[in-house]
């Protein structure tokens, strides 16, 4: 260990950008063995580790940074999958540079910082090539069951930490397939869709049902889910899409990110999605805009790009420094041909004939900041202009669907801006039985926090669980 001051930091290969836009292929080739070991031995084994405590998971990363190090790969995944139910995905899609990576001493110190997150799926893929992850074996069955509405990353993690316990585990999901935006929001180049797919079948074959194809409050109540199981958990996401209300915003080709993503991801399964092949959710020989400057925005316009389109230019009203997208995605978006039009934002579209010919662009500054904190963006006048474009994405972030309503629950607590209200830690709610995990209560967030949310609360359940059956051995 401690060998950073002789190894200098080492990505994996990434794949030219005049190959990868091609295709929707992950972008990082894997680590090999002793490429990987190297680089888990620039480690420096802090004794206060900023890694782990800035990891939402607090995963025990110099541990097995170490054990990598030496060759002890097995011992290494067992130590990561301990905290992390899925690593293997974690290592691809989360930012790092701003959780661990971007807290590591020896970047502190100019050295590079640790690769961690590609030692993390070099470490699980390992795993799977070799047979070491298994579906979940409880020791003993449990006769207490639970239903968690929403398959996506929170309910999904729950659901693993349930099962291994004993606990029956039905999953309700409104899509085709498990997984929810990791299946479907988060594009193949990130996240090729087979390693979803294999933990979703891990599941199933540790015991756990899906429903899918299911909406609550149509296809079954919310009501039944109650009276069928002991517990609820509550784990649907947010999915509804902020808008834009401006002057022609109205017209054809102004399209949400979540649809665009959505029918992206379902034709690479090689399903029918009409609205892709008319052209509607296709960027294929359009000048296309996103507006946005967060992860879906970095998504929307790599799509974009690998469908065809003539050209691509991102608007976000603040400046680099203070987008809240990875400086990672931005820089693998430049290098494919993504432009960035930094201080600008939308004030209404042109159109012709009813379609979408061009935004209207307010140029910006940054003035004073705001409540949080952050510069307030504020108007420069005179500066306007108009960008052309044929497809126009709004990717300005999700709020929470009127849960109380569709599923006619209007005792079921939220806060002022829609998400259920439940208690930290646990995610239990008012509702006697009913718990909620990830973005549903946080608002829009990153998957690592709906897993640390589902594993949380699957150990609240298992504690309440043992609770009741002691007291019903006395």
């Amino acid at each position: 260990m401690l060998k950073f001051v002789q190894i200098e930091r080492d990505m994996p290969q990434k794949r030219d950008a005049s190959v990868r836009k091609e295709d929707f292929n992950e972008i990082y080739a894997e680590y090999a063995a002793a490429k990987a070991e190297e680089q888990a031995s620039r480690c420096s084994q802090c004794g206060v580790p900023y890694c782990q405590s800035h990891c939402p998971l607090h995963n025990n990363i110099p541990d097995w940074l170490r054990l990598t190090a030496t060759g002890r790969l097995e011992e290494a995944y067992e130590v990561s999958q301990a905290t992390n139910t899925f690593p293997e995905i974690c290592g691809r899609i989360c930012p790092q540079d701003r959780l661990c990576e971007g807290n590591c001493v020896i970047e502190q110190s100019g050295h590079g910082t640790v690769t961690i997150g590609s030692v993390e799926k070099y470490i699980t893929d390992t795993a799977w090539e070799n047979g070491w992850v298994k579906p979940a074996a409880p020791l003993a069955e449990r006769s207490e069951s639970v239903g968690i509405i929403g398959a996506g990353p929170g309910g999904l993690a729950a659901a693993d930490m349930l099962r291994k316990a004993g606990v029956q585990v039905t999953i309700y999901d409104r899509y085709d397939r498990a997984g929810g935006l990791l299946m479907y929001g988060i594009p193949s180049f990130k996240l090729e869709k087979d390693v979803v797919e294999r933990r979703n079948k891990l599941l199933a074959d540790g015991g756990v049902t899906f429903k899918l194809n299911c909406t609550v409050g149509e296809d079954i109540s919310f009501e039944d889910i109650r009276a069928k199981h002991d517990a609820v958990i509550i784990a649907t996401g947010v999915y509804k899409s902020r808008d834009l209300s401006m002057p022609g915003s109205g017209a054809e080709g102004i399209v949400k990110a979540i649809d665009f993503l959505t029918a992206s991801n379902k034709k690479s399964f090689g399903d029918a999605v009409e609205a892709f092949d008319n052209g509607d959710l296709n960027a294929a020989g359009k000048k296309v805009v996103v507006i946005g400057g967060g992860d879906t925005a970095m998504d929307c316009v790599r799509t974009s790009i690998r469908q065809g389109a003539t050209s691509v230019k991102c608007l976000y009203r603040r400046d680099r420094a203070n987008m809240p997208g990875s400086q990672r995605e931005t820089q693998n978006a430049e290098e494919e041909g993504v432009v960035f039009e930094w201080l600008s934002a939308p004030k209404g579209f042109t159109e012709e004939g009813g379609k979408v010919a061009g935004v209207m662009v307010q140029k910006m500054r940054l003035g004073q900041p705001d409540a949080s904190g952050r510069q307030a963006p504020e108007v420069i006048e005179g500066a306007d202009y108009v960008e052309e474009a044929d497809l126009v994405i709004k990717a300005l972030g999700f709020e929470p669907e009127d849960l109380p309503t569709l599923w006619d629950q209007p005792e079921l607590p939220v806060t002022r801006w829609g998400t259920i209200k439940a208690a930290f830690k646990t995610g239990a709610t008012e509702l006697e039985g009913v718990y909620a995990v990830g973005d549903i209560v946080r608002g829009a967030s990153l998957v690592v926090w709906a897993i640390k949310d589902g594993r949380d609360c699957a150990e609240a359940i298992l504690e309440k669980f043992n609770s009741k059956a002691a007291v019903a051995a006395e």
